[in-house]
């Protein structure tokens, strides 16, 4: 008896059956393992857990980028409002380690310096400058990252990358590296997206033998690197270029299509100071090109030693410092998308280098400014958003660099952390430079604190907190406030930092400084005791005009307060005698503000 065929129909549904059920388990088993909270949500931002009113990176963003996730790296933890306020200007900034200010961070990355030069020169906008750049990713990250701030109500964004697209994660010769096909690795992010991906990639991690895990004794330059020789013009050296190119493009392309303006910068990095990582050995090797370069230096032949030290770079095949090709697809790229507007960075350098040769001047080792180069690099930001004009604000005074040089609450911890953390990385690979023989740290707060920080012994905040304190407790204010301005910058949603910065300003005699950390701490918190420092800071400072419209908050917070109404009257008086030409009225006026407990404007107007 012949076995009885199935129809044709009842065949073509047997195998849509056969293909759903699989789907059916695999979607059941991914909605589980998310009710069950298994994995983690890799997506930019998250609400921040002390205060869900702001959104925060998310510390797991990187994972989908690295092989290994305990290469994986965290970013900054800089909330921004989830309703976005009024006369808000938001700026996102992309980029890899010298984007996030490596080795200082915190108040030492450039958009930092841009922030406090921003808030100074335009205190009545309120500006949120959001860092979501992380150290070892290249334009990979930097494109996802720029398709999902996009959906924060951006102003304007901020982008500094290429010196790790071989190395960083996914990059040509990265240990991170899944493929050139950039179809397949644009998959393979979304695919690790799923919970069910995730468990899968443990899995097959848990399996391996604990030898094949990364060394955590070595930095995360020699851990990421795995094709270490990409000779110049090679297939790998080729791939890198079209890999940033393609991915910087549709990056540009997109932010077009969303009508967001994109500050795109070309690349700095040390020409003469840094001896080539690897040489081939022939005669046009990078090292024999560098030698030829310190000889024409040495020569006086300035330009000639440019070129040389141009092109060592582009022969070291240790490809930590970017190829001159990308700085010319940045160039293109600005000229090529309307909204994108170019941030000569390299050119500032070299403005400020001598011969505009760079060198340790403005570079600590290969790529990574130091504090006056990352001053440079906000000033070439800075300069150019002010000549696109995007913001409408009238600047009340703009800060020149010299002043924000001198102004820049970068503190001397700060500084030494940075020079630790560098020492301490050269002595590893690529570098292998050992501790100076006669290095001995100092024996001073700062030293001690920065020696602290950079071994983890202390957080920065608690570094901060130890220095104000000892400030104080020695009566060196002006470090004293220096510490809570770096604070401030950290976190400027907290009032506390804006008040303590206030108060010390004014003790310091700058009025204006005091008047514009209390008006900060005001705008977050309009309370009654903000409301008080307001009129206060204007009444001793003989701005009695200004006092005004705060005393007249005040009232109407406690409408039944006489001291309130009588402290209106008198101020009034001391506008209406000011207006006067008699200096009878000065008596009047030093008395009426003794009596409201301004003594500081009242001794302008008592007799000498």
């Amino acid at each position: 008896m012949k076995p009885q065929q199935l129809s044709r129909k009842k065949l073509r549904w047997f195998r849509v059956i056969a293909f759903c059920i699989p789907v059916l388990i695999l979607l059941l088993a991914e909605v589980l393992l998310r009710h069950f909270n298994y994995g983690h949500d890799t997506s930019l931002f998250i609400r921040y857990p002390d205060d869900h009113n702001y959104w925060v990176i998310n510390k797991y963003a990187s994972e989908k980028y690295f092989t290994d996730t305990t290469n994986a790296t965290k970013g900054n933890i800089e909330p921004f409002r989830v309703e976005k306020a009024k006369n808000t200007f938001r700026i996102f900034v992309l980029g890899e380690s010298t984007t996030a200010g490596y080795p200082y961070l915190h108040n030492g990355s450039f958009h930092r310096w841009l922030q406090y030069r921003l808030m100074y020169t335009y205190p009545d906008v309120n500006f949120e400058v959001i860092n979501v750049s992380l150290t070892a990713v290249n334009s990979y990250t930097v494109l996802d990252f720029g398709k999902q701030v996009v959906n924060y109500q951006p102003d304007a964004v901020l982008v500094y990358t290429g010196h790790n697209e071989y190395y960083g994660a996914l990059g040509i010769g990265s240990t991170s590296h899944i493929a050139n096909n950039r179809f397949l690795v644009q998959t393979v992010l979304a695919l690790k997206e799923l919970r069910l991906v995730q468990l899968v990639n443990n899995v097959i991690s848990g399996l391996k033998p604990a030898s094949s895990n990364p060394d955590q004794r070595e930095n995360l330059m020699k851990r990421m690197a795995q094709q270490q020789a990409i000779p110049y013009q090679s297939e790998a050296y080729k791939a890198g270029i079209a890999q940033f190119k393609s991915n910087m493009t549709e990056l540009c392309r997109f932010m077009q299509d969303k009508k967001v303006p994109v500050f795109l910068s070309t690349l700095v990095s040390n020409e003469k100071d840094l001896k080539p990582f690897i040489s081939d050995g022939s005669d046009t090797s990078a090292d024999m090109l560098h030698a030829e370069a310190n000889d024409s230096y040495q020569s006086g032949k300035y330009r000639q030693a440019k070129q040389e030290y141009v092109k060592a770079k582009e022969y070291d095949q240790l490809r930590f410092r970017a190829p001159e090709a990308m700085d010319g697809v940045i160039t293109e790229l600005a000229k090529q998308y309307g909204n994108v507007h170019l941030v000569n960075a390299r050119t500032v350098f070299e403005q400020h280098s001598p011969n505009g040769i760079l060198g340790n001047k403005t570079l600590l080792e290969h790529v990574h400014p130091n504090l006056y180069g990352y001053a440079l690099l906000s000033d070439a930001f800075y300069q150019s958003i002010k000549s696109a004009g995007l913001i409408k604000a009238q600047a009340d005074h703009e800060l020149s660099l010299t002043e924000l040089l001198s102004r820049m609450p970068v503190t001397k911890v700060d500084s030494l952390y940075g020079a630790y953390t560098i020492m301490m990385l050269e002595t590893g690979w690529p570098f292998n430079k050992p501790i100076p023989a006669g290095f001995k740290r100092g024996d001073d707060i700062t030293a001690q604190l920065a020696g602290a920080l950079s071994v983890n012994r202390i957080s920065w905040l608690d570094a901060m907190d130890q220095l104000f304190k000892y400030s104080m407790k020695t009566g060196d204010k002006k470090t004293a406030l220096k510490a809570v301005e770096a604070v401030m910058l950290e976190k400027p949603q907290n009032t506390t930092y804006s008040i303590y910065a206030g108060r010390l300003s004014f003790e310091l005699g700058d009025n204006d400084a005091a008047a514009f950390y209390f008006k900060k701490a005001y705008e977050l918190d309009p309370s009654f005791a903000n409301t008080q420092n307001m009129y206060l800071v204007f009444l001793k400072s003989d701005q009695p005009a200004k006092a005004t419209p705060y005393i007249e908050s005040a009232i109407q917070q406690h409408p039944s307060d006489i001291e309130l109404v009588n402290l209106k009257n008198i101020v009034a008086e001391i506008i209406r005698l000011k207006n006067t030409t008699d200096k009878a009225a000065y008596k009047q006026i030093a008395a009426d503000y003794h009596a409201v407990g301004a003594d500081e404007a009242a001794i302008k107007y008592k007799p000498q």
